[in-house]
């Protein structure tokens, strides 16, 4: 279990070498004077088959909160975390804030679901029967395999994801380029069977933590206890975690919420340079004391914005963190130095 502790390093610098001029996000933040601590998945084989959804919140999230306090001790933390990894980041702001922890500034999620009662197509996965036949398969080899996990999501946009590159490729004989971001998507992991199973039962089928029954050191996780300011972001062609689902977080923070619609899907979305073309988003906050509006409201209200919403995102940062300029840390500390040059060894798991 000692090789999921997270590898925090200038990981930035890997970023900045391999993909092209502009597009990395955590160049883009250090670029505009952020610095910037990263976790990495590990993927877990079948000894990591025991691994709990409470391992993965306290080896991951909160001993990456431990080494940054260690490491800058004075400082609070905009913490951000993407997918699965920000309902990870909710369910451990909310347990800190239940406790009184106040190491956060801020918490940003990306295309990440906090409410799971609507969670798009993915639901015809994701009922009792098929939780069974799942638990079945990686009962058997110890964790999901990310071939089956990826062939689930590819099923929900066949057209996109599957038939338009079969034909393209094979029926016509002209092979697609590879792009970076085809890459990265390519790039899946494992997911550990107990972890995974909680995740799903928990979340997707009895949607725990919406309901306010996520249990975290005997305390309920509750969303409300987030008192930091929150900034959501949805995309509009979102199939694994849909935007509508995703904007669910207004019904049940009891704090600022700035939320962001952006065209594209999942990781496109995402992947959102200054820059890039043909890209919009619409943003609006809601304050805490504001009257709470549906999403079809909220959608008619915002007003559409044409670029990059990283730029909204880098400013409402800024808005949030004191106004000098501090001087970058010292890579690493006494108790957490480097162990190898970014990226670290994770890239090289299969």
């Amino acid at each position: 279990m000692g090789s999921f502790w997270p590898y925090l390093s200038t990981a930035w610098d890997y970023v900045h070498r391999s993909m092209p001029f502009g597009q990395a996000l955590i160049r883009h933040l250090v670029e505009t004077g952020h610095t910037v601590f990263c976790i990495s998945w590990h993927n877990p084989t079948a000894e990591d088959r025991a691994l709990s959804m409470g391992d993965y919140r306290r080896m991951g999230v909160m001993a990456a909160l431990d080494a940054v306090r260690d490491i800058v001790p004075e400082a609070r933390v905009h913490a951000a975390g993407y997918c699965l990894g920000g309902t990870l980041l909710a369910i451990a702001a909310a347990a800190m804030g239940g406790s009184g922890d106040d190491r956060l500034a801020s918490v940003t999620l990306f295309a990440a679901q906090t409410d799971f009662t609507e969670p798009g197509e993915l639901a015809l996965f994701i009922d009792h029967s098929q939780l069974r036949v799942m638990e079945g398969m990686m009962w058997d080899q110890g964790y999901l395999a990310a071939g089956q996990m990826a062939g689930a999501f590819q099923l929900l946009r066949t057209n996109d994801l599957i038939w338009s590159r079969l034909v393209k490729d094979y029926m016509t004989g002209q092979r697609s380029p590879m792009t970076d971001l085809m890459a990265w998507n390519a790039d899946t992991t494992r997911m550990p069977y107990r972890m995974h199973s909680e995740y799903l039962q928990r979340l997707y089928v009895d949607n725990e933590l919406a309901a306010g029954r996520f249990v975290v050191d005997g305390r309920p996780a509750a969303l409300q206890n987030i008192r930091v300011p929150l900034f959501v972001v949805g995309t509009e062609r979102d199939h694994v975690a849909p935007w509508r689902s995703v904007y669910k977080i207004h019904y049940l923070a009891d704090t600022d919420v700035t939320f962001v619609l952006t065209s594209g899907g999942h990781n496109a979305g995402i992947v959102s340079e200054p820059g890039h073309p043909r890209r919009h988003f619409r943003v609006a906050c809601q304050r805490k004391d504001d009257r709470v509006v549906g999403s079809e409201d909220w959608l008619a209200a915002a007003p559409t914005k044409p670029g990059s919403w990283w730029l909204e995102w880098t400013a409402w940062l800024e808005a949030g963190s004191a106004p000098q300029r501090v001087t970058p840390p010292a890579l690493g500390s006494a108790n957490h130095a480097p162990v190898m040059d970014a990226p670290g060894s994770y890239v090289l798991q299969r």
